[in-house]
């Protein structure tokens, strides 16, 4: 049920994008990760659910082997990801820069990198003239866009006495130099950020990825289980029929 709204939220979210942002950057597109993500968990949920009422051997091995892929699949990332670090940390800048590119083409990944930079307190991949990469807010002079040289208002540092947001308030940032702005913005990148954050809650990581890991494991074991006692039954039954056709034996 859960994957089954997770999937319609997905399209109903893609639906509502225009026509021109339709397919403007799909490997990004939140909507399109909530959808793959909702039709993936129904299906495997869907092998476990129907093979245990069933008692079907297929859909449970099934069920035991797609769990099991992607538990080592969780395995291996955490490993990679701590063994190649910094090859790690390209493809994280790599991402963050191609969301910083296509920031205005749709409002859902709009929305995901104003809450990054709100959350972590920082502007950009690297530093805050990363927004260059942007053609609304590139820096070069012969950009017509009235947004040339500005960040968005996310990355603006927060006054909590002031009741209305100030959207404008990144308005030409980039021209200035890191000392003048950073009395205004933030100017340290996420990469960094997210780095650090990362280190100082690898405890809470920890737990989570344990979290997300037991019940995979324990829906792979009771699978198992439960495949072995219908194989039983099935042993148990042929034996009782050949014994009712061969009485004397």
């Amino acid at each position: 049920m859960i994957s089954m709204v997770m999937v319609a939220v997905g399209v109903y979210a893609r639906l509502l994008k225009h026509a021109e942002a339709a397919m403007a950057c799909l490997a990004v597109d939140p909507a399109i990760l909530l959808i793959v993500v909702g039709v993936l968990t129904f299906l495997i949920t869907f092998c476990g659910c129907v093979g245990s009422l069933r008692e079907n051997i297929c859909l449970l091995q099934t069920f035991s082997v797609c769990l099991t892929i992607i538990f080592l699949l969780q395995l291996a990332a955490g490993v990679l990801g701590f063994v190649f670090s910094d090859k790690a940390r390209g493809k994280v800048s790599e991402i963050i820069n191609g969301a910083i590119v296509h920031y205005r083409d749709d409002l859902d990944l709009q929305n995901l990198i104003d809450f990054g930079q709100k959350e972590f307190s920082c502007c950009g991949g690297v530093s805050y003239k990363d927004w260059s990469q942007n053609m609304y807010f590139n820096c070069t002079a012969t950009n017509p866009s009235r947004e040339r040289c500005s960040v968005p208002f996310s990355c603006c540092l927060h006054d909590a006495q002031q009741a209305v947001i100030n959207t404008m308030c990144g308005h030409g940032m980039q021209a200035r130099g890191y000392l003048e702005a950073s009395a205004f913005i933030h100017t340290n990148g996420c990469i960094d950020k997210l780095v650090n954050w990362t280190h100082s809650n690898l405890f809470l990581l920890g737990g989570v990825t344990l979290g997300l890991a037991l019940p995979q494991l324990v829906g792979i074991v009771l699978a198992q289980l439960l495949i072995n006692q219908i194989r039983d039954q099935i042993k148990l039954q042929l034996y009782n029929q050949q014994h009712r056709a061969d009485p004397w034996s």
